[in-house]
């Protein structure tokens, strides 16, 4: 240890580790301070179930917004598998049980899959053409995120300013009603804009419509893989590469304040040896915007508000659909629970209203599918596979009297939603640990908040901003920049921030190295 350094990071979840590295590549001293015994923050692969040798993503489970290009800068050693299927969604209609399947690619399986569901290929027709378009929106915008904010003005010169109006300017849910006439088409395409995001599809601050966005531009294609490995891959390479670039990496540091003037910062944290404080030239925040003000000193008048409960899984087999499709086809790719866009509305307005979701939209994710090496040879070898489980529209206030009495309540609906759909009872098929006990851990808004720090489990750590500068006065910045300038956002708070995606730590890093 150091007394000064040029740059001390409060946080090593994965974006710390990406702004450390370009740091550290620079020639600058960096430390990195993590309050968890380990770096990460919430992509992490963790053995979850006493005795049972399954490393399962628990927080963050896909990456779609990590630029290659800082894959590449960073000389990360990681792989990102592409999923066979995007996504399959159970239906029960007039008697029958259907399934519409997206293929990856596209093709004649898909389109008679819409045609089998919607009796028309009107629907197909109007999917691919919009997401025509949005490729082409997300073609122009994915390039920036690693660049100098543009302007908004700029950016909707450069796509149709028709598809802008409809998915920048108006509500999203207006865009699908008067291009899509199923309902679960709609709720299929609508869902990518509450994941996380507690909003109604008509809601005016089109908070929706920034989260839908940001599921489609990951490098300018918007495919969400799979890390080999786990998510832990991802943040172990990230962190490789930092102490190979010269960074500083400090686990066990609860931070507990924070100073900087514009000039000089100072960090103060608690570790095994007591409390220790370092000075430095910059201070980087990889932690959300609300618990930097605490950390400062400062009030925080409003705190995030999570809207999910994340469910993981090990089964001893997958189970059978009533549909009859393959369960190792359904689940390989997005398995829409209960997702209609009527269904998406009506759980809303039941949160909204302070209960819990009688029919609650969910989805499910298959790692072991796409790659079976987070588990054991044995388990492999027996059939054993994950599953991650996402319920959306479980807002925090939902769980603030009794957060365990509700936990268990949401995690039966959930899972009886899953069940709905199954030729078999899902227990039936769920493993057991060492102890005996079904291999099934629920965490709500309050344990993620517990267990990785984010303010009212909020995993983008506050409502996602435009990926662009809003005011004239921000174009030409990073979007990492606060009050101070050496304090800067480097994690899901900063603007284009949110995700795995290290878009935080390299525009922090940029800030400094281009200053």
């Amino acid at each position: 240890m150091k007394d000064f350094y040029d740059v001390v990071i409060v946080g090593g979840g994965h974006n710390g580790l990406v702004a450390a590295t370009y740091l550290a590549q620079s020639g600058l001293s960096t430390l990195v301070l993590e309050q968890q015994a380990h770096t990460g923050g919430a992509a992490v692969s963790q053995q979850v179930f006493p005795g049972v040798d399954a490393r399962l993503s628990r927080y963050s489970y896909l990456v779609s917004l990590l630029p290659d290009k800082i894959s590449a800068d960073l000389g990360l050693s990681l792989e990102l598998r592409s999923r066979a299927v995007a996504s399959y969604t159970p239906v029960r209609r007039s008697g029958r049980d259907l399934g519409l399947m997206v293929e990856r690619p596209e093709g004649a399986a898909t389109r008679a899959s819409f045609e089998a569901l919607t009796g028309s290929d009107a629907d197909y027709a109007a999917w691919t053409s919009f997401y025509g378009a949005v490729g082409s929106l997300a073609a122009a915008i994915a390039p920036t995120l690693l660049e100098p904010l543009q302007s908004g003005a700029v950016l909707r010169s450069r796509v149709d300013s028709a598809l802008w109006d409809e998915l920048i300017e108006r509500p999203l849910g207006e865009t699908i009603e008067r291009r899509f006439a199923d309902d679960t088409v709609r709720g299929v395409i609508a869902t990518d804009s509450v994941i996380g995001t507690f909003a109604s599809l008509h809601d005016e601050s089109l908070i929706q419509n920034r989260c839908f966005l940001y599921h489609l531009i990951g490098n300018g294609t918007g495919e969400w893989r799979v890390p080999v490995g786990g998510m832990g891959a991802v943040t172990d390479a990230l962190a490789a590469a930092a102490r190979r670039a010269g960074a500083a990496l400090v686990t066990n540091a609860e931070v507990t304040s924070v100073e900087a003037d514009g000039v000089r910062g100072s960090v103060t944290w608690m570790g095994g040896d007591g409390e220790r404080s370092v000075d430095c030239s910059y201070v980087l925040a990889n932690v959300a915007p609300a618990t930097l003000d605490a950390l400062r000193g400062r009030h925080v008048e409003v705190r995030p508000e999570g809207s999910q409960l994340k469910i993981n899984l090990l089964l001893r087999r997958l189970p059978l659909l009533k549909s009859g499709d393959d369960p190792a086809r359904a689940f390989a790719g997005t398995f829409h629970i209960d997702e209609d866009y009527s269904q998406l509305e009506s759980a809303y307005s039941e949160a909204a209203a302070g209960g819990l979701p009688a029919v609650p939209p969910s989805e499910v994710y298959c790692h072991s599918l796409t790659d079976p090496s987070i588990l054991s040879p044995a388990l492999v070898a027996s059939g054993h596979h994950t599953l991650t489980v996402f319920g959306v529209h479980f807002p925090a206030r939902l769980f603030a009297d009794d957060n365990d009495a509700a936990r268990d309540l949401a995690t039966r609906r959930v899972l009886a939603g899953l069940e709905s759909y199954l030729a078999e009872p899902l227990e039936d098929c769920i493993a057991r640990d060492a102890d005996g006990n079904l291999c099934v851990e629920a965490k709500t808004p309050y344990d993620i908040e517990e267990s990785v720090g984010m303010p009212g489990g909020h995993i983008f750590h506050g409502d996602l901003q435009w990926p662009w500068a809003t005011d004239d006065a921000d174009a030409g910045r990073w979007g990492t920049e606060t009050d101070v300038a050496n304090l800067l956002i480097c994690g899901s708070g900063a603007r284009r921030g949110g995700a795995v995606s290290g878009l935080g730590g390299h525009n922090a890093a940029m800030t400094i190295l281009t200053a």
